[in-house]
């Protein structure tokens, strides 16, 4: 919905929704104000290292913020971090990111460019690469950059601090890097900088640098970062916690369903437009006993399948989920593996057939009662298994595979 007729007030409480600080939120304030009058779009700037192909929904809580902005009539930059994304952010981390080549990064810049307008507008975004002016910077103008913040004020960072104390190896180049994303912002006349709660370091050296090359300071919006679906930790793919937005839809509902009443109530926050006072009173209708948790559930599931594919998608994938779960039925579609040999055991079916990565890992799902076959859980790691019939292999909660004996494959 378009909003961008709003007062520089209500455009800030808009603004503010989701947010977990604001620096300053009186600059912001006029800065809207001063857009306003001269009807004249703030200049927002999010960053973003291509340092792996998909965006899950933790990505999303800042591309959502960039949606508002949008949505009040606001300018958003989506930068790529294509150079900067050689040397890696080292934000919140206790060692030194190994470096990725040039061509990794470019092919993931590619998918982000991809994935980004399942949110934001396409019209109104401009999609911008760091390297376009880092990559021309001569040694004289790092020297120059470099000058104008201390060592100090560097290593006060926690991630730097951290590894001192542990005499853990700290490189020159991650030094330099809140330095390039500070000139990011001199170069593209932020109004706005936003990024995660573990971006405020260096999104706080752009302001000072920003004055040092007498421009007025951006205003900083640091947004929280989404837990992944376990609760505890932050979105990522390598713990498994996330949820990819391009992953089916059946998958999504299916997460979706599997997080806790506390983190449900989370990602309406973050990952919905619902207001404060809408999900303040689903919070009391469900413990008025009005509605069922696993209701609202659903429905959130329905607002970001919805979002990101179609509202038809969320609506099969509500029915799917209800076949399986609550009808205890088969999914309407199945993958359909087909294997050469009459007789294997459980382990060599799974791994040969890439449905699980390795045989530790098969091991550990048959022990953690993950595996069935027809409906039958799977208790032996050594079981032996005769293909004279279709078998129904089920896979954890979501998973279903059909394993047919195929006597005319041939390897």
């Amino acid at each position: 919905m378009k909003k961008k007729f709003l007062s520089p007030e209500e455009q800030l409480e808009y603004i503010k929704k989701g947010t977990v600080e604001i620096i300053q939120e009186d600059e912001l304030l006029k800065k809207l104000e001063q857009s306003n009058k001269e009807n004249k779009p703030l200049r927002v700037k999010v960053g973003f290292d291509p340092t792996a192909p998909d965006i899950h929904l933790g990505h999303t809580v800042v591309i959502r913020k960039m949606k508002h902005f949008q949505d009040l009539g606001h300018e958003v930059i989506f930068l790529i971090g294509d150079f900067t994304g050689l040397i890696g952010d080292p934000s919140g981390r206790s060692t030194t990111r190994p470096p990725m080549t040039r061509e990794e990064v470019l092919k993931n810049a590619e998918t982000y460019k991809k994935q980004i307008f399942k949110i934001l507008d396409p019209k109104k975004t401009i999609i911008d690469f760091n390297s376009r002016w880092l990559s021309k910077l001569t040694s004289f103008d790092f020297i120059r950059l470099a000058s104008k913040y201390t060592i100090a004020r560097i290593l006060e960072r926690d991630d730097f601090s951290n590894r001192m104390e542990k005499n853990l190896p700290i490189s020159v180049h991650e030094i330099l890097y809140p330095l390039m994303q500070a000139y990011d912002s001199v170069v593209l006349k932020a109004d706005v900088e936003m990024g995660g709660t573990d971006q405020k370091f260096n999104l706080l050296v752009g302001r000072e640098i920003q004055r040092e090359y007498g421009q007025e300071p951006q205003v900083i919006i640091t947004m929280p970062l989404l837990e992944g679906l376990d609760g505890i930790e932050k979105m990522s793919k390598s713990l498994g916690n996330y949820i990819g937005i391009t992953e089916p839809p059946s998958e999504i509902y299916g997460k979706i369903m599997s997080i806790s009443d506390e983190l449900m109530f989370r990602y309406y926050e973050l990952l919905t437009d619902l207001s404060h006072s809408e999900i303040q009173k689903l919070k009391k209708d469900i413990r008025a006993g009005k509605q069922h948790p696993k209701e609202a559930k659903s429905e959130l599931a329905k607002i970001i399948i919805t979002d990101f594919w179609s509202k038809e998608d969320a609506e099969k994938a509500s029915e799917e989920f209800d076949r399986v779960f609550k009808y205890k039925e088969l999914p309407e579609q199945i993958k359909e593996i087909k294997i050469f040999k009459k007789e294997t055991n459980i382990l060599d079916l799974l791994v040969d057939n890439a449905i699980l990565p390795s045989k530790k890992e098969a091991k550990r799902l048959i022990q953690q009662g993950g595996v069935y076959l027809n409906g039958v859980r799977v208790n032996d790691i050594t079981l032996k298994i005769k293909l004279e019939k279709e078998i129904i292999l089920k896979i954890g909660k979501r998973k279903f595979y059909k394993i047919k004996y195929n006597s005319a494959y041939k390897r």
